[in-house]
Protein backbone atom coordinates (compact mmCIF):
# COMPACT_ATOMS: atom_id res chain seq x y z
CA UNK A 1 0.00 0.00 0.00
CA UNK A 2 1.31 3.41 -0.91
CA UNK A 3 2.34 5.47 1.75
CA UNK A 4 0.16 8.29 2.53
CA UNK A 5 0.78 11.48 4.77
CA UNK A 6 -2.07 13.34 6.14
CA UNK A 7 -1.59 16.83 4.91
CA UNK A 8 -5.20 18.28 4.38
CA UNK A 9 -4.60 21.76 4.87
CA UNK A 10 -6.71 23.71 7.72
CA UNK A 11 -8.45 25.99 5.47
CA UNK A 12 -9.90 22.54 3.79
CA UNK A 13 -10.96 21.03 6.61
CA UNK A 14 -12.67 25.14 8.36
CA UNK A 15 -13.91 25.25 4.79
CA UNK A 16 -15.84 21.76 5.58
CA UNK A 17 -16.89 22.53 9.12
CA UNK A 18 -18.33 25.46 7.67
CA UNK A 19 -20.40 24.40 5.21
CA UNK A 20 -21.38 21.81 7.54
CA UNK A 21 -22.72 24.00 10.26
CA UNK A 22 -24.34 26.56 6.76
CA UNK A 23 -26.21 22.75 5.91
CA UNK A 24 -27.08 21.80 9.20
CA UNK A 25 -28.77 25.45 10.06
CA UNK A 26 -30.56 25.80 7.26
CA UNK A 27 -31.89 21.99 7.55
CA UNK A 28 -32.96 22.86 11.28
CA UNK A 29 -34.33 26.28 10.53
CA UNK A 30 -36.48 24.81 7.74
CA UNK A 31 -37.94 22.01 10.39
CA UNK A 32 -40.83 24.75 11.68
CA UNK A 33 -42.83 21.74 12.69
CA UNK A 34 -40.73 21.17 15.70
CA UNK A 35 -40.25 24.21 17.04
CA UNK A 36 -36.79 24.58 17.45
CA UNK A 37 -35.04 27.21 19.32
CA UNK A 38 -32.14 29.78 18.53
CA UNK A 39 -29.63 27.01 20.46
CA UNK A 40 -30.84 24.27 19.31
CA UNK A 41 -30.24 25.71 15.25
CA UNK A 42 -26.76 26.40 16.45
CA UNK A 43 -26.35 23.02 18.17
CA UNK A 44 -27.37 20.63 14.98
CA UNK A 45 -25.36 23.16 12.71
CA UNK A 46 -22.25 21.79 15.23
CA UNK A 47 -23.71 18.41 15.08
CA UNK A 48 -23.41 18.14 11.08
CA UNK A 49 -20.57 20.10 10.64
CA UNK A 50 -18.42 18.54 13.45
CA UNK A 51 -20.44 15.17 14.49
CA UNK A 52 -18.19 13.04 11.38
CA UNK A 53 -14.92 14.23 12.20
CA UNK A 54 -15.79 13.41 15.65
CA UNK A 55 -16.28 9.99 15.34
CA UNK A 56 -13.99 9.48 12.99
CA UNK A 57 -11.27 10.72 15.65
CA UNK A 58 -12.83 7.56 18.13
CA UNK A 59 -12.84 5.16 15.78
CA UNK A 60 -9.20 5.65 14.70
CA UNK A 61 -8.24 6.05 18.44
CA UNK A 62 -6.99 9.83 18.15
CA UNK A 63 -7.55 13.02 20.22
CA UNK A 64 -10.71 14.69 18.54
CA UNK A 65 -9.71 17.78 16.20
CA UNK A 66 -12.86 19.78 16.54
CA UNK A 67 -12.39 19.44 20.70
CA UNK A 68 -9.10 20.00 20.38
CA UNK A 69 -8.43 22.83 18.40
CA UNK A 70 -10.56 26.34 18.61
CA UNK A 71 -10.89 27.19 14.94
CA UNK A 72 -13.64 24.10 14.01
CA UNK A 73 -15.81 25.03 16.96
CA UNK A 74 -15.33 28.96 15.91
CA UNK A 75 -15.91 28.36 12.42
CA UNK A 76 -18.85 25.84 12.05
CA UNK A 77 -20.86 28.02 15.06
CA UNK A 78 -20.30 31.20 12.95
CA UNK A 79 -21.48 29.32 9.66
CA UNK A 80 -24.77 27.94 11.64
CA UNK A 81 -25.38 31.31 12.77
CA UNK A 82 -25.16 32.50 9.27
CA UNK A 83 -27.28 30.26 7.92
CA UNK A 84 -29.93 30.72 10.16
CA UNK A 85 -29.64 34.46 9.87
CA UNK A 86 -30.21 33.95 6.28
CA UNK A 87 -32.69 31.56 6.55
CA UNK A 88 -35.84 33.51 5.95
CA UNK A 89 -33.75 35.49 3.10
CA UNK A 90 -33.22 32.09 0.92
CA UNK A 91 -36.13 29.97 2.08
CA UNK A 92 -37.23 30.32 -1.82
CA UNK A 93 -33.61 28.46 -1.85
CA UNK A 94 -34.33 25.21 -0.19
CA UNK A 95 -33.64 23.27 -2.81
CA UNK A 96 -30.07 24.28 -1.84
CA UNK A 97 -29.72 21.79 1.53
CA UNK A 98 -29.43 18.40 -0.74
CA UNK A 99 -26.04 19.67 -2.90
CA UNK A 100 -24.48 21.58 -0.09
CA UNK A 101 -25.08 18.12 2.34
CA UNK A 102 -23.80 15.85 -0.66
CA UNK A 103 -20.72 18.46 -1.08
CA UNK A 104 -20.24 18.13 2.78
CA UNK A 105 -20.30 14.51 2.65
CA UNK A 106 -18.04 14.12 -0.04
CA UNK A 107 -15.02 16.38 1.74
CA UNK A 108 -15.63 14.77 4.85
CA UNK A 109 -15.63 11.46 3.55
CA UNK A 110 -12.22 12.87 1.41
CA UNK A 111 -10.84 13.64 4.69
CA UNK A 112 -11.61 10.64 7.28
CA UNK A 113 -10.64 8.27 4.68
CA UNK A 114 -7.39 9.91 4.06
CA UNK A 115 -6.90 10.49 7.03
CA UNK A 116 -7.18 6.78 8.19
CA UNK A 117 -4.70 5.66 5.31
CA UNK A 118 -2.35 7.81 7.28
CA UNK A 119 -2.33 6.32 10.14
CA UNK A 120 -1.90 2.79 8.44
CA UNK A 121 -5.56 1.69 8.53
CA UNK A 122 -5.80 -0.74 5.49
CA UNK A 123 -8.09 0.10 2.37
CA UNK A 124 -11.39 -1.71 3.71
CA UNK A 125 -11.44 0.05 7.07
CA UNK A 126 -10.35 3.06 5.76
CA UNK A 127 -13.94 2.81 3.78
CA UNK A 128 -15.48 2.34 6.24
CA UNK A 129 -13.79 4.91 8.24
CA UNK A 130 -14.48 7.50 4.93
CA UNK A 131 -18.28 6.65 4.91
CA UNK A 132 -18.34 7.05 9.08
CA UNK A 133 -16.72 10.65 8.37
CA UNK A 134 -19.08 11.46 5.34
CA UNK A 135 -22.66 10.37 7.15
CA UNK A 136 -21.25 10.40 10.79
CA UNK A 137 -22.72 14.63 11.27
CA UNK A 138 -25.80 13.74 8.94
CA UNK A 139 -27.05 10.35 11.04
CA UNK A 140 -26.15 12.15 14.62
CA UNK A 141 -28.67 15.25 13.10
CA UNK A 142 -31.24 12.61 12.29
CA UNK A 143 -31.15 11.34 15.89
CA UNK A 144 -31.36 14.92 18.01
CA UNK A 145 -34.66 15.95 15.44
CA UNK A 146 -36.19 12.75 16.23
CA UNK A 147 -36.15 11.62 12.85
CA UNK A 148 -35.98 8.68 10.84
CA UNK A 149 -31.62 8.01 10.17
CA UNK A 150 -31.39 9.39 6.35
CA UNK A 151 -28.81 6.14 4.91
CA UNK A 152 -30.64 3.63 6.54
CA UNK A 153 -34.09 3.99 4.42
CA UNK A 154 -35.15 3.76 0.82
CA UNK A 155 -34.68 6.29 -1.76
CA UNK A 156 -32.04 7.82 0.16
CA UNK A 157 -28.08 6.77 -1.00
CA UNK A 158 -26.37 8.39 1.52
CA UNK A 159 -23.86 5.39 2.49
CA UNK A 160 -23.79 4.40 -1.30
CA UNK A 161 -23.08 7.49 -2.59
CA UNK A 162 -20.56 8.35 0.64
CA UNK A 163 -19.12 4.34 -0.53
CA UNK A 164 -18.53 5.46 -4.33
CA UNK A 165 -16.57 8.20 -3.25
CA UNK A 166 -14.34 7.03 -0.96
CA UNK A 167 -14.19 3.84 -2.50
CA UNK A 168 -12.33 5.52 -5.74
CA UNK A 169 -10.16 7.41 -3.56
CA UNK A 170 -9.08 4.63 -1.75
CA UNK A 171 -8.61 2.69 -4.87
CA UNK A 172 -6.99 5.83 -6.52
CA UNK A 173 -4.50 6.55 -4.04
CA UNK A 174 -3.90 2.74 -3.58
CA UNK A 175 -2.15 2.57 -7.25
CA UNK A 176 -0.30 5.88 -6.76
CA UNK A 177 -2.74 8.76 -7.79
CA UNK A 178 -2.01 11.94 -5.71
CA UNK A 179 -3.95 12.36 -2.65
CA UNK A 180 -5.12 15.84 -3.34
CA UNK A 181 -6.30 14.70 -6.61
CA UNK A 182 -7.93 11.18 -5.23
CA UNK A 183 -10.09 13.71 -2.93
CA UNK A 184 -11.15 15.75 -5.48
CA UNK A 185 -12.26 13.07 -7.57
CA UNK A 186 -14.09 11.40 -4.18
CA UNK A 187 -15.89 14.88 -3.32
CA UNK A 188 -17.01 15.08 -7.39
CA UNK A 189 -18.52 11.30 -7.14
CA UNK A 190 -20.17 11.51 -3.83
CA UNK A 191 -21.97 14.62 -4.86
CA UNK A 192 -22.89 13.15 -8.83
CA UNK A 193 -24.37 9.90 -7.04
CA UNK A 194 -26.09 11.90 -4.47
CA UNK A 195 -27.70 14.20 -6.47
CA UNK A 196 -28.14 11.66 -9.38
CA UNK A 197 -29.94 9.57 -6.76
CA UNK A 198 -32.39 12.31 -5.97
CA UNK A 199 -33.13 13.54 -9.19
CA UNK A 200 -33.87 10.24 -10.81
CA UNK A 201 -35.06 8.06 -7.84
CA UNK A 202 -32.39 6.08 -7.67
CA UNK A 203 -33.19 3.31 -4.79
CA UNK A 204 -31.43 0.27 -3.32
CA UNK A 205 -33.83 -2.47 -3.46
CA UNK A 206 -36.23 -2.61 -0.22
CA UNK A 207 -35.34 -6.01 2.44
CA UNK A 208 -38.73 -7.97 1.35
CA UNK A 209 -39.00 -11.32 3.58
CA UNK A 210 -38.87 -14.18 2.06
CA UNK A 211 -41.88 -16.00 0.72
CA UNK A 212 -41.76 -20.04 0.22
CA UNK A 213 -44.18 -20.89 -2.91
CA UNK A 214 -46.98 -23.68 -1.61
CA UNK A 215 -47.65 -26.40 -4.57
CA UNK A 216 -51.19 -27.11 -4.61
CA UNK A 217 -51.80 -30.57 -2.96
CA UNK A 218 -53.16 -33.35 -5.36
CA UNK A 219 -56.32 -34.06 -5.62
CA UNK A 220 -58.18 -37.54 -4.17
CA UNK A 221 -59.20 -39.92 -6.28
Amino acid sequence: MAVVTFQVALWVELFAAGLGGLQGALFAADARNRRIDVLGVLIIGLVVALGGSLLRDVVLNQPPVVIWMNWYLVVAGSAALVGMALQAAIAHLAWLITPLDAVVMGLFGAIAATKALSLGVGEAGAVVVGVLGAIGGGMLRDVLLGLPVSFLHVGTLYAVAAGTGVGVLVLLIRFGAPVPIAALICVGLTTLVRLAAVLFGWTVPEQRPLTRRHRPMPEQT
